[in-house]
């Protein structure tokens, strides 16, 4: 290295996400961040709802490790020389750190500056502007308290570093503020070089019922139907909105040339009229698209929703589709080893960061994916063959089978494999796809049955699809929430009208 070589401008990485709980809050990765805050001003429980354990370096904890535990002041100076090692290393690497001290002794911070320009990272204050009230109240009810006078004077120590701060040449000085607790941040998604795999998907986004359009109006405009059924899933209570991946319409729905929209498309136009379901497929073949092609719809789709989306996956099972488009459709093996390797693809271009992934099915020379998703990015994993559960259970966030009694036995061959697997099987999606049959009143789930049911007798067709009303739908979905499932994706046979929709109201309640 040339002494007179001139230090490196830092570079600002594309932002990794705004902030869930501050907005205006965007963290490059990797990057230096410092904390300034007094104690009990939650500098510890924002930092640990947003990175990686590794990636904070706390005068706390290596006080634990070189001394009696994290209070023994006695052990400060070695904890701090020895903090001052693991950030000049760190930041040697390029990795991530996050500086979890007081933060209000100039010459330290001075000297983390002077190590990030000289790594090239972006070098980000943040201020805990908790109120010493609030710091007080926290610190009182410790098991081990800092004292009184201690605490005053960490106080008056944060204040007067503050407006030192704008003139030490940091690219980015935030502040959290009173209004947004740092207590109640949710958790940061999975970063760079970490098991690229959300964090514990939102259950609550996407548990209860979510409406599943398969069948689209031959006549008339295709944006005004598709809006209005959205509008009424959303004034019906219902959690989301699924649409097929399918390119040709499959038979077991309508006719081949019925109209079948791309679904990333149509589900960004919904994106722009609902302010609250959730929004996905169920589910994408993995032969349609390379998988990181569908990484990057799904993340936009997140984007413009603010974070409500999912993805489902599946491995395709129709040749008439692939060989019309002049797509390849290999054997079932391969293309299960194919849905494998696209879930870690996706996962790794969704981890915040750019840098290359080497994993166990794939290796990838950068992972610049932006915009990133807002949130966790639920996937969903569509069939119910042995090895389909088995990557449900070990790379997914759920699985998604038929309602009927065969499929929710697959179901619990799956909540088996997850819980082989060392995983809470409350943390992942049981999803079912409930084909109901609905009418106001008994007599006209029957009109519908005889209106729908072809050559299949009657019993048969009502038996099949559940027919009856939305109170007697909502008990039997009910039960099937007693039995582990999260989620149902319910796709009533007939549906036409957003008034159909709005009758499912009864049903949003299910699951709690």
């Amino acid at each position: 290295m040339v002494p007179e070589a001139p230090t490196p401008e830092p570079v600002l990485p594309d932002p990794v996400l705004p902030d869930p709980v501050l907005p205006d809050l965007v963290l490059p990765d990797p990057v230096l961040i410092v904390l300034v805050g007094a104690s009990g001003s939650g500098k510890s429980t924002w930092a640990a709802s947003r990175f990686r354990a590794a990636e904070v370096v706390s005068s706390d904890t290596l006080r634990g490790l070189v001394g009696s535990g994290p209070h023994d002041l006695d052990a400060s100076p070695d904890a701090f020389t020895l903090l001052e090692h693991i950030v000049q290393a760190r930041l040697a690497r390029t990795l991530t750190t996050v500086v979890d001290t007081l933060g209000t002794d100039p010459t330290r911070r001075r000297r983390w500056l002077d190590l990030a320009r000289g790594a090239g990272l972006p070098a980000v204050v943040v201020v805990l502007d908790t109120p010493a009230a609030v710091c007080r109240s926290r610190n009182a009810a410790r098991e081990r308290a800092v004292p009184a006078r201690v605490l005053t004077s960490q106080l008056a120590s944060v204040t007067g570093t503050v407006p030192a701060l704008a003139d030490e040449g940091w690219d980015h000085v935030h502040h959290v503020r009173p209004d947004a607790d740092a207590d109640a941040a949710p958790p940061a998604p999975a970063r760079a070089g970490t098991t690229p795999r959300a964090e514990g998907p939102d259950l609550q986004g996407l548990r209860g019922v979510v409406l599943q359009l398969s069948r689209f109006p031959a006549d008339g405009a295709l944006l005004p139907w598709v809006t209005q059924m959205a509008l009424a899933a959303e004034a019906a209570g219902l959690a989301g909105l699924a649409l097929m991946d399918h390119l040709v319409q499959i038979p077991q729905v309508g006719r081949a040339w019925d109209p079948i929209p791309e679904p990333w498309v149509t589900l960004g136009s919904l994106a722009a009229v609902t302010t609250r379901l959730q929004l996905g497929t169920l589910v994408t073949p993995i032969t349609f698209r390379a998988p990181g092609v569908t990484a990057k719809a799904a993340a936009t789709l997140s984007a413009l929703s603010g974070g409500r989306s999912f993805v489902g996956l599946g491995a395709g099972w129709w040749d008439r589709e692939h060989a019309a488009y002049g797509l390849a459709f290999p054997g079932a093996r391969e293309r299960l080893d194919a849905l494998e390797a696209g879930i870690e693809t996706m996962r790794a271009l969704w981890a915040p960061g750019t840098k290359p992934y080497a994993g166990r099915l794939v290796s990838l020379p950068e992972t610049t994916c932006y915009p990133r998703p807002v949130g966790s990015m639920p996937v969903l994993v569509g069939g119910s063959g042995e090895r389909t559960l088995r990557i449900a259970a070990t790379l997914g966030d759920g699985c998604n089978v038929p309602s009927d009694e065969a499929g929710l036995a697959r179901l619990d061959r799956y909540l088996e494999l997850v819980r082989e697997h060392g995983r809470d099987p409350g943390e992942v999606h049981a999803t079912v796809l409930d084909l109901p049959v609905v009418g106001r009143d008994r007599d006209d789930a029957w009109a519908r049955v005889e209106r729908h049911r072809g050559r299949t007798p009657t019993a048969a067709f009502a038996a099949r699809h559940h027919a009856g009303t939305p109170a007697e739908h909502r008990e039997r979905l009910a039960r099937l929430a007693g039995r582990g499932v999260t989620t149902a994706f319910v796709a009533p046979v007939g549906l036409a009208t957003p008034e159909d929709v709005l009758a499912l109201a009864p049903l949003a309640t299910a699951f709690g």
